[in-house]
């Protein structure tokens, strides 16, 4: 399993920057791609 080095997040830190492929294929950087404000990331695992 893939591993950042970090431990859970806690209140008031930053989304850690990351890289995700969109279901259309393109490439979105979090939390960039969310904006400011609040913003919601859904993850499906299917078969891992």
């Amino acid at each position: 399993m893939a591993n950042s080095g970090t431990g859970p997040l806690d209140i008031g830190d930053p989304f850690p920057a990351l890289n995700v492929k969109l279901i259309d294929g393109q490439e979105a950087n979090l939390p960039a791609f969310l904006g400011p404000g609040w913003g919601v990331f859904l993850i499906y695992r299917a078969n891992w």
